[in-house]
């Protein structure tokens, strides 16, 4: 058949055993198939995140950095700082004001394309996590084609495809025909699969790939060790490094995220923030998309819920990003409700996404063997839905602006 699904206790025939010997590696220790980059911007944004304290900041730090006209990563801890938050209305007015000055009232639209739910890591966080018992799927070439087609009659032009974290079970080659059949339909294609060395990201260019986004999930490296328990994820600066491999591998553009909620989203936000920066002043070509994900719950853990991140504090974060950096591409997921994606469009936010599934096969399947979703989506509206509710709130959807010649 062209689905593979399974269900077992231990994913790939993993024993318990070997996953406890996992849990030994030093995460701060690159495995021997890693790409080791020699780059100052980790060791950059970490000192300064573990620097940053954002109580010092008051009223004055804030409206010093709305009036200015470029802003600092000074004034992003300002604008991140609980001094900032009494202040939304006069963000949002600023960052409003920029948005319009760079994206007129244009808001892109795509769809998340999930082609396989194998996962070698243990993420405590993540439905698909390898201990999780859950209905695993990995799509077939007959029935990627069918998913993009059928993505493809919705009107669409950009999609994002997603898998699991199993370089076994989605190589680079599986991710690769993935990448050729989606440009039969689409314009632009974007990755958010597991970090590659440069060489993997410089084939999945030529097989039609045009940004990769890699959620980091937190930058504190002592909370991500907690979290990460066994698999390649669990080595921090192998995952830090993946935007800027990517960027060396010829991809267009990067997106950038921390899953808020897993720690101090104040310092997280800030450090995503400073990523950006770091690697859009090195690498000026580079189109750089901040994604803000909340936690959401998962199969077998609903108590799964983000810690002191609200819909004050995502406003502040994503009207951060926007006075931060005004050019930045700035994505609201499904993981938020369709009344907070669109007061964030409304505002900063340039892209959504709409029509989504997360499991396994849902949009193109006949067969009804499918995997298992990543986590509970909130915002449920179709395509035709999402861009209805565009237009009554003044903004033009957009299926994409390249032409390719």
């Amino acid at each position: 058949m062209s689905i593979e699904t399974h269900r077992n206790k231990s994913i790939l025939n993993q024993d318990v055993k070997g996953w406890q010997k996992e849990k030994r590696i030093d995460p701060m220790t690159y495995l021997p198939d890693m790409e080791v980059l020699q780059s100052d911007i980790r060791s950059r944004v970490i000192t300064a995140m573990e620097a940053y304290d954002y109580n010092r900041y008051t009223k004055t730090d804030v409206k010093n950095a709305l009036n200015h006209e470029r802003r600092s990563p000074e004034d992003l801890k300002a604008l991140l700082s609980p001094a900032a938050l009494p202040m939304l209305e006069d963000l949002a007015y600023k960052a409003r004001e920029e948005t319009r000055k760079h994206f007129g009232n244009s808001v892109n639209l795509f769809t998340p394309v999930y082609i396989s739910n194998y996962c070698e890591n243990y993420c405590i966080y993540c439905g698909f996590n390898c201990h999780n018992q859950i209905s695993r799927a990995k799509l077939g070439e007959e029935d990627i084609e069918k998913e993009m087609r059928a993505v493809a009659e919705s009107g669409l032009e950009e999609v994002l495809i997603l898998t699991g974290e199993s370089r076994k079970m989605s190589d680079v080659t599986y991710i690769g025909e993935a990448c050729k059949i989606a440009r039969k339909y689409f314009k632009v294609i974007g990755l958010e699969v597991y970090p590659m060395n440069t060489e993997d990201y410089a084939y999945l260019h030529r097989c039609g790939a045009d940004y990769v986004t890699v959620f980091q999930e937190t930058y504190d490296s002592d909370q991500y060790e907690t979290l990460h328990l066994a698999g390649h994820k669990r080595i921090f600066p192998y995952r830090f490094d993946a935007q800027e491999r990517a960027l060396m591998g010829g991809m267009r553009g990067v997106g950038f995220a921390a899953l808020l909620g897993l720690h101090d989203f104040r310092k997280d936000a800030f450090a995503t923030g400073m990523h950006a920066w770091l690697l859009q002043r090195k690498y000026p070509h580079a189109e750089i998309a901040f994604s803000c994900p909340r936690l959401r719950p998962i199969i077998n853990n609903d108590k799964i819920n983000p810690m002191n991140v609200h819909e004050p504090q995502l406003l502040q974060v994503v009207m951060a990003y926007r006075l931060f950096m005004p050019y930045a591409s700035i994505t609201v997921s499904t993981r938020e409700c369709a009344r907070v994606r669109n007061h964030l469009v409304s505002i900063a936010a340039t892209k959504i996404s709409a029509g989504v599934s997360t499991g396994i096969g849902e949009h193109g399947s006949e067969t009804g063997k499918r995997g298992d979703h990543q986590f509970e989506i909130s915002d449920e509206r179709s395509v035709e839905m999402v861009m209805k509710d565009l237009v009554k709130l003044g903004l033009q959807p957009v299926m994409s602006d390249y032409l390719y010649v």
